[in-house]
Order: C-alpha cells, then structure tokens, then sequence
C-alpha cells in the first residue's frame, strides 16, 4: 500500500512539474502583469519593509501595484519564501528595482516553491481526507480517491500553471476535514484557523465548521463538559489569531487597515467573467448603473446567507460526517455564486469538498469537476495554458473511467451527462474556431460563464437535496 501512494504521489508531482515548464499569469505583460508578479512584489514588500507597513501605502509600498490584499499567514509565507529569494540572488526581491523581474532561474525558483506547497502540505492533507475517508464509511477505495484528489486539473492548472499557492490554504482546510472526519476538532479548529488566516477565501467553508464544531460542544452530557469543549476551542482559535495578527496588535488603526485590504467594497461585485449569479445577471441588467457599491455588497451577503443557510440548518439538526462534507460543497457553491468579489479561482474551494464526495455520487462529481475545470478555461486561455488544460481534463476523464467504469448510471442520468459533456465540448471547440465579433468580445466568455453558472445552481439545488435526505447517523 505505502509503495502505491508514493507512486501516485511521484505521478502527481510529475504532472504539476510538466504544467509549470508552460506560461504564467502576466508573463510578458507590463506595466501590472499578474498574479505571478504579485506573488514576487509580496516577498519584496515582506523582506524590505517593517511588518506594520505591509497593508500601508506609501512611497515604498504603493498599494495600487499589487498590495497585500490576503491575510497575515500569507504575508509570513512570503517573508519566508522572499528569504529564500534573496539567499539566491537579492535581484528577485529588490526594493522598487525587481518589479516585473523575470528570468529562468526565477522562474525556476518560483515554480519549486509551489511544488513545495503541495509536496509538504498539499498532498499529505488530501492523502489524511482519503484514509479518514476509507476508515469512516469504509469505502475501501482508498488508493482511487486519492489518485482523483492528486490530479484534479483545477488546482493544478491554477497553482502550477497560472501561478498561485492555493495548495496552502486548501492543504489547510483539508488537514481539517480530515481532523473532523478523525473526531478531532481541536486540531480541525487549529487547521481551519490557519487556512482562513492564509485566504479569507476560506470563509466559503466557514459556517459548515463553525456549525459542525459548535454542535460538537453542544452534544457534551454535561454544561461543565460542554464549557470546557467550547473554552479549548475558542482558545485555540483565539490564540492562533493573536500570535499571526500579532504585528499588528499594537492599534485598532492597524487593524482597520489589514481589514480594509482583506474586504475591499470598493472593488466590483465580480472580477471578470466569472460563472457566478451577478455576473450572469449583469448582461441584462446592469448592476453598476442601478446598484451602489456599497449597497451591493449587502445584497451580496443576503443572498448568501440565505442560500447557505438550509443545509447548515440540517447539518445543525442532523450532524453526520457526510452531512458535513454536503454541507462544505453546498456552503461553498452558495458563496461563489452570491458573495461579493468572487474570481474564477474561486470555484477550487467548492472542487475540494466535493472531491470528497467522489466515491458516492462519482457520475454526478465527475461531471462537476470537469465543468469547473471548464469555467475557468477563458483565464487559462489568456495564461497560454490552453494545450495544458485541454491535456489534463482529457487526462482526468479518462482516470475516472478507469477507476468508475463499473459505475452505471441511470438512464436518465446517462442522457443528462451525455447532453452536458457534448455541451461542453462544442462549447469549447466553437470558442477556439469561430471568432468573437468585434461588437462582442467577450462572446465566448460570457456563454462559459453562463452555463456554468446554470450548472452551479443546478448542483447547489442537486447538494441540498441529497443532504436533506441524508441518511448519515446523527453523532
């Protein structure tokens, strides 16, 4: 067993290794380039400036070119990582001088700290979820998950490809999960703190483990019992807040700043084309000229909440394992179709629950990964990762066959997926062969976004039945 998930480990790392020697965000594209220079300015802003004036604009922090805009975790990530940088040539990190540096050697240098992220964190916590998997419901498809977790094409394509380090924040949330499934929410407390303090993107999963937690505190025979679960608990979380925020503990004024970079209202609802409810909405009613800004941040929220609150309601009510992991993939589809200043990267942290949930529904997941691999295809045709991303998803497909090839769904069910995959595909084929017109540029985009977003709510209403009729044993 420990030789076979070595071996899917190394085929793993082999398939993140081949997607890095391709192009990255920005490559080649002054004067802001992309996320890969943002990644770079953060180590040169962490090493070269005190810690109170990493959210802060000033003349050697202009917070327009790419300011910190995520958690301290991440800040302190790139401090290390900018360390490293400059033990290898000080060039990379630069005050003002490196901005849009770009060279083999960093490049180099640049991908392997990412490969690091999956090596030390990524893969391990998603090799914990399919163990604690395989020991709670007894799926004995350990080695299966984990291979379909290790090649997803999403996180690949983003982290490897397009250049980000979500492999942290999801490593983290996934070493919770798998301390939830464990029984251990102490350590899930500790883990899930720690992702959210790298991506405050982790608040897609955020009511499903407060929810679950808490539930746990509440189960205790006793009210002494049940302080003492909710005192660790709260400890933990409070002081793993304290010590990462703690640089800027000294004024409620810094505080505020670190905040206002995490929450910017300032910016738009969505940021491109996105496969979400309000940019699908926008080609026939235009947010901006009827909506303010701020006010439009609420609505975000309302319709969040509400849609988020039925299957945390029934996780609340009837609190199961696999209540929990429906829960994560309900929760997290609800924010990314109605919260406010949703990317397309964002779809990852609704792929990693529903990764999960792989072995259950596997026509159903399938089906769902492809097609967040395929809302993301217009940004990762814009990185030159088109030839990669193609390759990886027809990879991916051909892996869940082999593995779910004894599978047989419905006829409805075969009709329905037979539809949706010839959909996506002449999609796709027509966006690379047929030209957008010039009045319509973003012709294409907009169908992608479209269609994904009807598939989004189709599986967010899919999500909420199938935890509503649960038929998992409370705890």
């Amino acid at each position: 067993m420990k030789s076979e998930i070595l071996a899917i480990a190394c085929v793993a790392v082999s398939l993140r290794s081949i997607v890095s020697l391709y192009s990255f965000s920005g490559f080649d594209s002054p004067p802001m380039y992309g996320d890969y220079e943002a990644q770079r300015h953060w180590q040169e802003v962490t090493i070269n400036l005190e810690p109170g004036q990493w959210y802060t604009n000033s003349s050697d922090n202009d917070l327009q070119y790419w300011g910190l805009d995520y958690p301290p975790l991440t800040a302190h990530h790139s401090y290390l990582i900018g360390r490293i940088a400059e033990s290898i040539d000080p060039r990379f990190i630069e005050l003002h001088k490196s901005r849009g540096f770009q060279s083999r050697l960093h490049k180099s240098f640049m991908r392997l700290t990412v490969l690091t992220g999956d090596i030390l964190i990524y893969l391990p916590a998603i090799l914990g979820v399919c163990i604690c998997i395989d020991k709670s419901f007894q799926s004995k498809s350990l080695l299966f998950a984990f291979m379909l977790f290790a090649a997803y094409p999403g996180q690949v394509l983003i982290d490897n490809g397009h250049f980000q380090y979500n492999n942290v924040s999801l490593g983290l949330a996934a070493a919770a999960i798998a301390a939830i499934l464990h029984g251990k929410q102490y350590i899930a407390a500790f883990a899930f703190t720690l992702a959210l303090n790298y991506k405050q993107m982790e608040l897609y999963h955020s009511i499903p483990f407060f929810t679950y937690i808490l539930g746990e505190c509440l189960a205790a025979n006793s009210f002494r019992l049940f302080a003492v679960k909710l005192g660790i608990t709260a400890t933990i979380v409070l002081a793993t807040f304290c010590l990462l925020w703690y640089p800027w503990s000294g004024s409620l004024h810094a505080v505020a700043e670190v905040l206002h970079r995490l929450f910017p209202l300032g910016r738009t609802v969505f940021e491109d084309k996105v496969s979400n409810f309000w940019c699908s909405l926008n080609i026939i009613w235009k947010l901006k000229q009827h909506v303010l800004n701020n006010h439009m941040a609420l609505v975000c929220l309302a319709f969040t909440l509400i849609s988020a609150l039925p299957t945390n309601i029934t996780l609340y009510r009837k609190r199961c394992k696999m209540g929990f992991l429906l829960s994560l993939f309900n929760t997290a589809i609800a924010f990314f179709l109605f919260s406010f200043q949703v990317h397309e990267k964002t779809i990852l942290l609704a792929a990693l629950p529903s990764l999960c949930l792989l072995t259950w529904w596997p026509n159903e997941i399938i089906l769902f990964l492809e097609m967040s691999v395929f809302t993301m295809l217009p940004l990762l045709q814009r990185d030159g990762l088109l030839v990669p991303s193609l390759a990886c998803v027809l990879i991916y497909h051909l892996i869940c066959k082999c593995f779910y090839s004894e599978t047989r769904p419905s006829s409805g069910q075969k009709a329905f997926l037979y539809i949706s995959k010839i959909c996506l595909i002449v999609i796709v084929g027509a966006s690379l062969i047929i030209k957008a017109p010039l009045r319509y540029p973003d012709l294409w985009p907009l169908i992608s976004s479209v269609i994904g977003c009807a598939y989004l709510i189709s599986f967010l209403l899919w999500g909420n039945f199938q935890h509503l009729t649960c038929k998992g044993e409370a705890l």
